[in-house]
């Protein structure tokens, strides 16, 4: 990837590119495992990237985070026990730990480096998560974690990078059969799945899968300005009946919850499942 001056050049996309200003270097250095960079931008704050792919943004990850942390936890009423696969930045824990109800959070990352980075250089996508005692930080393979641990989950979130690299096997049937095997009754298995405009064949992949292993799969939309090419897939998979939580019922649980949110609502919750045309033709 050959950056314009001054740019940072994201090249994800056969036929697509995004630029984001680097006003500021703050960090560059690579991992064993991959190249983190951060650096300011005046529209997003500081950005994060890995092999030059956007990762998360200090303006726009709450849409994201909020997204693939309320709706499930929100729906299912009850959670006590979540998951995180991937997620270093710290921002979906911080959502997560938001809800008081919820007892513990086991997170699994592979790369310690972007979890120091992180606490280092974007203190405020985290929080203060990595602080809260309910938090369970484990440096492992997702894949490998999830084949040979025997606790069982309200909620499994799967905050993956893109299928290329060491983010590959997070996208397998063989893992999302580990991820179901993980899952209490009626618990949840939500994942990052991509553009379905430009990523198509991921979503597919994935529901495929989804639609062998539960009653209830399909996905929900949502738009993350520095995801671009449209709105982003979150992929959803249960035994349960929590995707029929009533509006008044996901009102009444938001209310207690106390949460203020930037993008989550009841009824962005709800509206998100209503898929365009193109999206619902991409599910097998």
């Amino acid at each position: 990837m050959t950056d314009l001056e001054g740019w940072s050049v994201e090249r994800l996309h056969a036929d697509h590119a995004q630029a984001l200003r680097m006003e500021r270097l703050h960090y560059d250095s690579a991992t064993e495992h991959q190249r983190i960079r951060v650096f300011e931008n005046p529209t997003f704050g500081r950005v994060m990237t890995l092999d030059g792919v956007v990762q998360v943004t200090e303006a726009d990850n709450f849409i994201y985070h909020e997204m693939l942390t309320h709706v499930p936890i929100l729906a299912h009423g009850a959670v006590r026990r979540v998951l995180i696969v991937g997620g270093g930045d710290g921002g979906m824990a911080r959502e997560v730990l938001k809800h008081r109800d919820v007892e513990q959070v086991t997170m699994v990352e592979i790369d310690a480096g972007v979890v120091e980075f992180c606490k280092e250089y974007l203190p405020g996508i985290s929080a203060g998560a990595f602080d809260d005692p309910r938090l369970d930080l484990v440096i492992a393979d997702g894949a490998e974690f999830m084949r040979l641990n025997a606790d069982d989950y309200d909620v499994i979130i799967v905050d993956s990078t893109d299928p290329v690299g060491p983010g590959e096997v997070l996208f397998t049937d063989t893992f999302y059969g580990h991820a179901k095997a993980r899952l209490a009754p009626g618990g949840i298995l939500v994942t990052q799945n991509g553009v379905p405009f430009l990523q198509g064949g991921e979503l597919t992949d994935t529901m495929r899968a989804f639609r062998a292993l539960f009653s209830d799969a399909t996905c929900y939309l949502a738009t993350i300005p520095t995801y671009a090419g449209g709105p982003m897939a979150l992929g959803w998979g249960t035994d349960g009946a929590a995707r029929e939580t009533d509006l008044a019922t996901l009102k009444a649980r938001f209310a207690a919850s106390g949460i203020a949110t930037d993008y989550y609502t009841p009824e962005v919750h709800q509206g998100a499942f209503a898929l365009p045309p193109y999206v619902a033709r991409l599910i097998p």
